[in-house]
């Protein structure tokens, strides 16, 4: 599986399941990012941090979360 943090900008993968504390898990999914979900890489900031579409909402995320989000690619 890959991470989140190793899709490029403009790429568009499938969420497929979260290694996160309880917590972080939660909140991610009270956003709407639940298993299934499809995100879009939308740009990339230098120490890891990213800022991705989710639902037609941008969010950041950091370094920390985004190595821990493993995600497809369409087929």
């Amino acid at each position: 599986m890959n991470k989140l943090s190793s899709v490029q900008i403009g790429e568009s993968v499938t969420v497929r399941k979260f290694d996160l504390n309880a917590k972080t898990a939660l909140r991610l999914q009270a956003l709407g990012m639940i298993p299934g979900t499809q995100v879009t890489v939308l740009q990339k900031k230098g120490k890891g941090a990213m800022i991705i579409d989710l639902r037609g909402t941008r969010f950041a995320l950091g370094p920390s979360i985004s190595e821990n989000i493993e995600v497809s690619y369409a087929k």
